[in-house]
């Protein structure tokens, strides 16, 4: 184990603040590049069908203009297999707001307008964009995102709800919901095509730089590289700064393959895109909306003899994404009977994707909301219920869990958040306003991926510098990175400079899973150490040397999750029905903090979006058109600071000895799970009105 000297644990200010407050902070659309054009891109007007016919003329006739590209001259994609990227292939047409053309200008405002007057004619095909838990051709996929299996059964399910002296049998609801982070989605196209074939296109020393905004430069480089039929070493994607991604900016989408094709359209031209907030709503992912039954048995005492959690959701047609909503169950509780399925409806919606703790967001409201409901139906208080089932070991796997203090993080909370001050439902009026207490227990399971290495260089003058191609996307990566390197080198936080974002870095995994600082950390250590065998602690300038993130044979011996226990105060007033959030309290247990400041930040972040989860955020399709219509932050509503009034978040002071050098777990994505659970407990507890589809509005009280 490495000897911490000081830096890891401390609340270190980010290394990169300066830069971003001074606007020196370059973000990918900042990018300066020489002579640059603008991208803007044509969008499909219809959910299904193929296009007829194009009419560009007077788009090409506008001032600036310098292409108009479509698919009937777009460059030919070496690997078209993922029907998101084949972007420009062909004349059909998946959903709405699919890419069927570009137009690059001399100027973005030249671009835009210039799009606008392209015409499209279409031959438009029936279309269906509505989920439904009835609907024909539901089908079980192969797995579920993670690489999960589909459906699990264990034990005798029916027979235990049959026979249980208490139960729950509730059907909970979760819409559409999108990822909106603060910098839209760009990129930024460089073609170094040396000389061009005879064919028009690209010589064998042809290589391409993109400055993109991802959560993964490597996984970028590689996916493009076989799309565009170049060696990986060919392609180089930097991304240094990245204004948020929440899972939408984890893979490559189609407008990456688009700016890639459209700088192939003017030679010599570097090319920015950059997706509007309303394109981002088609075609940078979203989360699925679900349909999900939980079946809850118990005995007289309140302990579970069976859990069912099935799940219908959607996917898109063009292209299969399976959400994990019910994984969470298969873990989270003792109970000897439990049954999880998903079922997925194929519809002609945009692809859906990740977005922040993708499956457990949706899975626990359901679950613990059902949790509360047993609760009730058992005269129990929720965090009791919770406490006598509690399991010694995880029920899916028989392993022991690596470090499981979810009562502990349940009753601190109850202690500093004044649970004891609950009152029964619908009984606690305060004014005008009715207040109600809510709490939900959260898990996020450890991730720690393979594929990151790291190298640590001295400079001379007692100043290193650790490479590594990680991303930082807000998360503080920056500076828990440099306060590794640090301790493990042994050196004060200011002699340690660290790079990331660039695939010429060595590899390193996507900022993704709540894994970033477990697995890069963990190369760093690893490479730190072969540093300090190799040259000691007085190294010339110029050594270096290198490792890769090391194998951790108790991922095998061990479950490993993050557990924390959401605790939630609402008010809502009797008169209108309008729910707030007065109070919120998270209790973490996450093994070591790296860094408590950014920590506090992820925690409050993910807290905050489970907060406009449970009362704003709503997708509203039009299945007429297949249009997503509040496509904007006029009508698609997001929490603001008049929303989130006082939020705190605490942790364990703890170590788990079992996930690697750093002893610490995942906190980026625990802190929305349980927190849209929580609410609506509270809402319940304040009202005793129970509502099982979010998001909760005053309309559904008042009814």
């Amino acid at each position: 184990m490495t000897t911490w000297r000081g830096a890891v644990g401390v609340p270190a200010a980010r290394v990169e603040g300066p830069a971003k407050v001074s606007g020196r902070a370059g973000y990918a659309y900042d990018r300066p590049v020489a002579d640059p054009a603008y991208a803007f891109p044509v969008q499909a007007t219809i959910a299904r069908g193929r296009v007829v016919s194009i009419d560009s003329a007077a788009a090409a006739a506008v001032e600036g203009v310098l292409a108009v590209v479509t698919h009937r001259d777009a460059a030919r994609l070496a690997d078209t297999e993922d029907a998101e990227l084949a972007v420009l292939q062909s004349d059909a047409v998946g959903f709405r707001g699919q890419f069927v053309g570009v137009v690059i200008a001399e100027t973005p405002q030249a671009a835009r307008h210039a799009a606008g007057l392209v015409r499209v004619e279409y031959e438009q095909r029936p279309h269906d964009t509505e989920l439904r838990a009835d609907r024909p051709g539901l089908y079980a996929p192969e797995q579920v995102n993670g690489g999960f299996v589909t459906d699990t059964d264990e034990g005798d399910v029916d027979t235990a709800l049959e026979a249980a002296a208490v139960s729950v049998d509730r059907v909970y609801t979760t819409p559409m919901e999108f990822n909106n982070p603060m910098e839209p989605h760009s990129s930024v196209a460089v073609w170094d095509p040396g000389e061009w074939d005879a064919g028009g296109g690209f010589a064998e020393d042809a290589r391409l730089t993109l400055f993109d905004s991802t959560q993964g430069p490597h996984v970028v480089r590689s996916t493009l590289a076989r799309v565009f039929g170049l060696p990986p070493e060919r392609v180089r994607v930097i991304s240094p700064y990245v204004g948020g991604g929440f899972g939408s900016k984890g893979m490559p989408h189609a407008h990456n393959v688009l700016a890639v094709l459209a700088a192939r359209a003017v030679p010599g031209r570097p090319v920015k895109l950059a997706l509007t907030r309303q394109q981002m709503f088609a075609l940078a992912g979203h989360r699925t909306p679900t349909i999900q039954r939980v079946r809850l048995g118990a005995g007289e005492d309140g302990r579970l003899t069976a859990v069912a959690h099935e799940v219908v959701e959607h996917t898109s047609a063009i292209k299969e994404f399976a959400e994990q909503t019910a994984v969470g169950a298969r873990m989270m509780y003792a109970a000897p009977n439990r049954r999880t399925s998903h079922r997925l409806a194929v519809l002609d919606v945009p692809v859906p994707s990740w977005m922040r703790a993708p499956g457990e967001a949706p899975g626990f409201f359901a679950l613990e909301v059902a949790m509360d409901e047993l609760a009730q139906a058992c005269g129990l208080d929720p965090i009791e219920l919770r406490a006598r089932n509690d399991p010694e070991v995880d029920p899916e796997s028989g392993r022991p869990w690596s470090g499981r203090h979810l009562v502990r993080c349940l009753r601190e909370g109850a202690v500093r958040f004044g649970w004891a001050e609950r009152t029964a439902p619908g009984t606690r009026l305060v004014g005008r306003e009715l207040v109600g207490l809510g709490v939900a227990a959260s898990t996020y399971p450890y991730y720690r991926f393979p594929g990151s290495r790291a190298v640590v260089a001295y400079e001379g003058g007692g100043r290193y510098t650790v490479r590594i191609g990680a991303a930082d996307i807000g998360t503080g990566a920056w500076t828990a990175l440099t306060q590794i390197a640090a301790d493990a080198l042994g050196c004060p936080l200011r002699a340690v400079r660290v790079e990331i974002g660039d695939s010429d870095l060595p590899a390193a995994t996507v900022a993704g899973g709540s894994s970033g600082t477990t697995s890069w950390g963990s190369a760093v250590v690893a490479a730190c150490r072969a540093f300090r065998h190799v040259y000691g602690e007085q190294p010339p300038a110029g050594a270096e040397a290198g490792a890769d993130m090391p194998d951790d044979p108790d991922v095998e011996r061990f479950a490993m999750h993050s557990f924390g226990a959401q605790f939630a105060e609402v008010r809502v007033d009797a008169d209108t029905g309008e729910a707030r959030v007065s109070r919120m309290l998270g209790v973490f247990s996450v093994g070591r903090v790296v860094n408590p400041r950014t920590a506090r930040s992820q925690f409050i972040g993910g807290m905050t979006m489970g907060l406009s989860m449970a009362l704003h955020e709503r997708g509203v399709l039009d299945h007429r058109t297949g249009h997503v219509i509040n496509h904007d932050f006029a009508e698609y509503h997001i929490a603001t600071h008049a929303d989130v009034v006082d939020v705190d978040a605490v942790w364990l002071d703890e170590e788990d000895v079992h996930t690697g050098p750093l002893g610490a777990r995942g906190i980026g994505e625990i802190g929305i799970v349980g927190a849209p659970a929580a609410i609506a407990n509270a809402v319940h507890n304040a009202t005793g009105v129970r509502v099982r589809d979010l998001p909760i509005t005053p309309d559904v009280l008042l009814r």
